[in-house]
């Protein structure tokens, strides 16, 4: 069976921000490292080489594949920012079209900039998912 690849490493999420050479993607994920950081409560670990997690859970497949996975993260990409939504949209429908534009993937929220998005909306939508999952995985 392969291993799975994302998992937590000791790498510096310092580091890894201050080599982001867009000013503004820069500026934005370290915003999103503050956000994520207060309403997590928890240090951020870097997952594989590009994704910034916050706390973790264990999960199993039926097929007996399993492995860990930080309970919300972000990865700053060439085009966008991925925010990781673990739960996914379907409870969030009404918040999303407060959020400002955006798109989504199975669990990834992909934005542009902060500016663009309703940070209160986005803050909420994050510390649901997290909260939902922490108490799913981690009660």
């Amino acid at each position: 069976m392969a291993k799975n690849k994302t998992i937590p490493s000791q790498a510096s999420v310092t580091e890894f921000l201050d080599a982001i050479t867009d000013t503004t993607k820069h500026k934005d994920c370290y915003a999103l490292l503050d956000v994520m950081q207060k309403i997590t409560g928890k240090p951020p670990v870097m997952w594989g080489n590009s994704i910034v997690g916050f706390g973790s859970y264990h999960y199993k497949y039926d097929t007996g594949r399993e492995g860990d996975m930080p309970l919300t993260a972000f990865s700053p990409r060439k085009q966008n920012i991925t925010i990781y939504i673990m739960t996914g949209f379907d409870a969030y429908e009404d918040l999303l079209q407060q959020l400002g534009p955006y798109k989504t993937g199975k669990s990834c929220l992909y934005i542009k900039r902060m500016a663009d998005v309703n940070i209160n909306i986005l803050s909420e939508i994050i510390k649901s998912s997290y909260d939902i999952m922490d108490k799913k995985y981690n009660s």
